[in-house]
């Protein structure tokens, strides 16, 4: 199922959003198919929203790997989700800990993993760490792209 976009494709807003963040999510666990497409679908669309983005700016990796591959000291089960999350700076303390949130609801919700089996780690990067075709500037607190 296709995202909406939140702004016009070549418009200003959507070529400075082209910014991408990166989500890569390792996993220790095979969900189906289906499963790790409805949780893309549902991270996606919770992190445009808490991070004032647009979806299609937004880069996503669901790797898995056998569970002795991967450990996390808290998982009393041995699953685990790791994920890093290569953003721009500038958004808040409040909005990290959000999507941060949001996600280990998602993995709650589509793997049955208690939200103490998920490590998030947010890496905060300058806009032109992000290149795809242009140089994109820092996202800053306030900026509206649907406003241009």
């Amino acid at each position: 199922m296709a995202l909406p976009r939140r702004f016009p494709s070549g418009s200003a807003a959507a070529q400075r959003d082209e910014a991408m963040p990166h989500l890569q999510f390792d996993l220790n666990f095979a969900p189906s198919p289906e499963q790790k497409g409805r949780f893309a679908q549902a991270v996606l669309r919770g992190f445009a929203e808490i991070m004032d983005t647009g979806t299609d700016p937004i880069a996503m990796t669901l790797r898995t790997c056998p569970r002795e591959d991967l450990l996390f000291g808290r998982s009393r089960d041995g699953r685990a989700v790791i994920l890093n999350a290569d953003v721009r700076y500038g958004r808040s303390t409040e909005q990290k800990r959000r999507v941060a949130l949001k996600i280990m609801e998602e993995v709650e919700r589509f793997f049955g993993l208690p939200r103490r089996n998920v490590y998030v780690v947010l890496t905060e990067h300058e806009g032109e760490s992000f290149q795809l075709s242009d140089e994109v500037p820092t996202w800053r607190p306030g900026e509206n792209p649907l406003e241009d």
